[in-house]
């Protein structure tokens, strides 16, 4: 699939916004601490999709009620779907100057995804977290991507490369009073 910008500024897939406040100390104790171990800009980004995948909960697998969206929040929490996982994700990598965008998946409902930027390709990358049947891995050859749409059950990647999320997403998040609540309404359709 043929990965779209949707800007062809490279500048806005480095840019800080609400959700992805890759300014806030939070974010940035967290990219430091990272950093401090990294030998190089791949070995870091690897280190921050490891650290989203793993130590930041699908709040749906871990039965967390909470409904987290900004960056700053699902780090700090600890918990978040997919499109908050996706937006630490994001904030971690721009934080350390690698581009960084939100991309998505239709999979019945909206999945969220990040697209990293090396070597002049564009890369997806699933922090979802990893569960029975799902291994989502750190990846430039190729993807290891929690799921894989089945085009015959009308499923589908969406080849566009966000810099902000997607307003139907981040207005679900930021509508939901708690993951109950955010299941129901769920994008499923961008």
């Amino acid at each position: 699939m043929q990965l779209i910008q949707e800007t062809p500024d490279l500048s806005a897939y480095l840019a800080a916004d609400e959700a992805i406040d890759h300014h806030h100390p939070q974010v940035r104790e967290v990219s430091a601490r990272l950093a401090a171990d990294a030998q190089d800009s791949y070995d870091y980004a690897r280190a921050a999709f490891v650290y989203v995948r793993d130590r930041v909960t699908h709040s749906q697998d871990a039965g967390d009620p909470r409904v987290t969206w900004r960056a700053s929040d699902v780090l700090e929490q600890g918990t978040g779907i997919c499109y908050a996982k996706s937006h630490a994700l994001a904030a971690l990598l721009r934080a350390e100057d690698i581009p960084a965008a939100l991309c998505y998946q239709h999979l019945g409902v909206v999945h969220g995804l990040v697209a990293v930027r090396f070597n002049g390709a564009w890369h997806r990358q699933d922090p979802r977290g990893n569960k029975p049947g799902v291994d989502a891995r750190f990846s430039l050859d190729g993807e290891h991507l929690a799921f894989t749409p089945d085009p015959a059950a009308g499923e589908s990647d969406h080849p566009v490369l966000y810099a902000a999320p997607h307003p139907a997403v981040l207005r679900a998040l930021r509508d939901a009073t708690d993951r109950a609540h955010l299941w129901r309404t769920l994008p499923t359709a961008l």
